[in-house]
C-alpha cells in the first residue's frame, strides 16, 4: 500500500469539504472532494481510493446509495460515513451496506484521526492477508536451492552481497535451475523482507493481458474491465517485484517497463494519473539477453537497467556433486508428504541418478524423485521406480556421455544438436502439440516456439493448442 493514502470526501456542504480537505492534507493524505453521489461514482471510475468518507444525508442519492454502489465499483475501498442526524437505525443500515465505521457531526478532530487510522489498518491487513495467501500457494510450488559445491557457494556469496543493496538484479540460468528461489533469497535477506514479494512469469500471461497485470487498469479501459484493478507494481509497492522470463516481454511493454523503472511511477491502462511506486526489480531469464539485444528483440537501455548486477545459475549437469544432497532433500520431502518411510535410493538407482544430465535441471530431478517415492513399495527407491528417460540405453548421462571427436567439434553445434533432439522428442511425446511439449520441457510456450524457429524446426504439422 502506498505511503500516501488516497481519500475521497463526499459531502454536499462546501464548508465540510474544505474543513476535511485541510485537515486530511495536513495529516499527509491525498484528498479529493466531491459534492454528491454521482460525482463520487465518476471519481471512483477514473481513480482508485483507499478510503471514502461520505455524508449520509444528501439531496438526491444518499450515502446509503453510495455504499451500495461502492461494493460493486470498488469493493476494496474502506467506507466511513458521517451525518448530523444520528440514529441507531441509520447506523445499522450503513453497517449492513458495508460501512467500516460511523461518525456523528459535530465530531472531534482526534476522533477522525483515530477512525481513519483504523480504517487504513484494516485495508492494509486485508491486502497483506491476500498477499500471504498468494505467497503460501507459491511456496508450495517452490523448488530447493541446495548445493555445497563451489558453483553454488559463489551464488550464495553474491546473494548476500546484493541483498544489502537497492540495485536491480538479473538472474540468468536454464529453466529449472532455481531462479525464483534466488530472487526470494535476495528479498528475504534485504531490508524489504517484511514487505511484499510479488512474482510474475512474463511468458505465462497472454500478451494482451500483460500490461493490465503489471500496471492495473481503470473501469471501462477495455471490454471486461468492469471495475478498477490494481496492478502488480502497486501490489509490490515498498517491496520486491520478480519478473520471471523477462526476455518474453513484447517490445511495447519493454518501453513501459523502462519508464516505470526510470520514473518510479506507473499509469494504469485507461488511466490519466501517474502513481508513485517504490519497487525493487529482480528479473530472470533463460535466454542470453545480450544476444536478444544484438538481434533487436530486447531494448538495450532496459537490459542495462535490469542488469545492474547479474547472478548466473549453473545448470545441474555442471554441479554433479550437489545431486546427492538434492536427492536426499526431495526424498525426505515427498516421503513426508506421502506418508512413506523411505531411506533413499539403492546403489544402482543412485548411479542412474548421478549419470543423468538433467536438461530440466533441479525441477526435473524433483519430478523424478516425487515419481520414484510415489511408486516405491519398500524402504528404498529401486531402479524400477525411476522414469524411462534414466533407464533407456543412450539416455544415461545425456550430454555428459557424448563422445567428442578426436579432431574436435563446434560446441555450439553439439549443443544445438542436443537441444534439437530434446525438442523433437518432446513434440513426439506431446502428439505434435507445442504447448504440451513446452510443458514437458518446463519452458514457456513462447520460449519453446522461439527455440523451434531458431533451429529451423517450426513444422506446420505441429499444432499450438
Amino acid at each position: 500500500m502506498s505511503t500516501k493514502a488516497r481519500i475521497l470526501v463526499v459531502d454536499d456542504e462546501r464548508s465540510m469539504q474544505e474543513f476535511l480537505e485541510i485537515l486530511l492534507r495536513r495529516e499527509g493524505y491525498d484528498v479529493t472532494c466531491v459534492g454528491d453521489v454521482d460525482g463520487a461514482l465518476l471519481a471512483l471510475e477514473s481513480d482508485d481510493f483507499d478510503v471514502v468518507i461520505s455524508d449520509l444525508q444528501m439531496p438526491g442519492k444518499t450515502g446509503l446509495d453510495l455504499l451500495h454502489a461502492l461494493r460493486e465499483a470498488s469493493p476494496e475501498t474502506v467506507a466511513l460515513v458521517m451525518t448530523a442526524f444520528a440514529s441507531t437505525e441509520t447506523a445499522i443500515a450503513a453497517m449492513k451496506e458495508g460501512a467500516y465505521d460511523y461518525l456523528t457531526k459535530p465530531f472531534q478532530v482526534d476522533e477522525i484521526r483515530l477512525v481513519l487510522e483504523k480504517a487504513l489498518e484494516k485495508k492494509l491487513l486485508a491486502r497483506e492477508n491476500r498477499r500471504l495467501r498468494s505467497e503460501l500457494r507459491s511456496q508450495i510450488r517452490q523448488r530447493a536451492l541446495i548445493g555445497s559445491g563451489s558453483a553454488m557457494q559463489r551464488v550464495y556469496e553474491l546473494i548476500g552481497q546484493v541483498a544489502e543493496t537497492k540495485a536491480n538484479v538479473l538472474i540468468s540460468g536454464e529453466s529449472g535451475t532455481g531462479k525464483e528461489l534466488v530472487a526470494r533469497a535476495i528479498h528475504a535477506a534485504s531490508d524489504r523482507r517484511d514487505r511484499p514479494f510479488v512474482a510474475l512469469n512474463c511468458g505465462a500471461i497472454p500478451e494482451n493481458l500483460l500490461e493490465s497485470e503489471l500496471f492495473g487498469h481503470v473501469k471501462g479501459a477495455f471490454t471486461g474491465a468492469v471495475q478498477n484493478k490494481e496492478g502488480l507494481f502497486e501490489t509490490a509497492d515498498t517491496g520486491t517485484l520478480f519478473l520471471d522470463e523477462v526476455g518474453e516481454l513484447p517490445g511495447s511493454l519493454q518501453v513501459k517497463l523502462l519508464r516505470a523503472i526510470q520514473e518510479k511511477a506507473i499509469r494504469r491502462v485507461g488511466g490519466t494519473n501517474d502513481r508513485r511506486i517504490d519497487v525493487r526489480i529482480l528479473a530472470a531469464t533463460n535466454r542470453r539477453l545480450e544476444d536478444e539485444v544484438a538481434a533487436g528483440r530486447f531494448r538495450e537501455d532496459l537490459y542495462y537497467r535490469l542488469n545492474v548486477i547479474q547472478i548466473a545459475l549453473p545448470p545441474l549437469r555442471e554441479r554433479p556433486e550437489d545431486v546427492p544432497l538434492l536427492v536426499k532433500h526431495f526424498v525426505e520431502k515427498y516421503a513426508r508428504e506421502l506418508g512413506k518411510e523411505i531411506g533413499g535410493p539403492s546403489e544402482e538407482a543412485m548411479r542412474r541418478l548421478l549419470d543423468h544430465s538433467y536438461p530440466g535441471n533441479v525441477r526435473e530431478l524433483e519430478n523424478v524423485i516425487e515419481r520414484a517415492v510415489a511408486l516405491s513399495r519398500g524402504g528404498t527407491i529401486e531402479v524400477e521406480a525411476l522414469p524411462p528417460s534414466l533407464l533407456r540405453p543412450g539416455m544415461d548421462g545425456g550430454a555428459r556421455s557424448s563422445v567428442l571427436p578426436a579432431e574436435g567439434a563446434s560446441l555450439e553445434n553439439l549443443v544445438n544438436d542436443y537441444e534439437r533432439g530434446l525438442l523433437l522428442e518432446a513434440l513426439e511425446r506431446a502428439g505434435g502439440v507445442k504447448k504440451r511439449a513446452a510443458k514437458l520441457l518446463g519452458v514457456s510456450f513462447r520460449s519453446f516456439r522461439y527455440r523451434l524457429q531458431k533451429l529451423g524446426l517450426d513444422e506446420p504439422s505441429a499444432v499450438e493448442e
